[in-house]
């Protein structure tokens, strides 16, 4: 006989919030199966389906090609970055000093 997990067995089993395994059962992303308003899930279904998501062994290979020319926008995005990330250039802050009674 074929057994079935609640959504409390499954999350445990996944260590995923039930609200989110809810989620994906209304968008169609996890194998479900709906009996009279229940969302059940098969062990067998769950795991084809975890093992969808399996990294393949051999690494990704990084773009080792080297870049073209900088671009003009290359240059205003480190400038923009520049101004952005550079304290000493933050715009028109002034320093407050404190108001004092009787003129200097």
């Amino acid at each position: 006989m074929n057994s079935y997990w609640d959504i409390r067995q499954l999350s445990i089993y996944l260590n995923v919030k039930p609200s989110t395994l809810y989620a994906w059962a209304a968008q169609g992303k996890i194998p479900c199966v709906r009996l009279h308003g229940l969302v059940r899930f098969r062990p067998e279904d769950i795991e084809r389906w975890v093992e969808s998501f399996r990294v393949h062994d051999s690494p990704v290979p990084l773009n080792t090609t080297p870049r073209g020319p900088r671009t003009a926008l290359d240059d205003i995005v480190a400038r923009a970055k520049a101004q952005a990330y550079n304290p000493a250039s933050r715009g028109n802050q002034t320093e407050i000093k404190p108001h004092r009674k009787g003129g200097a």
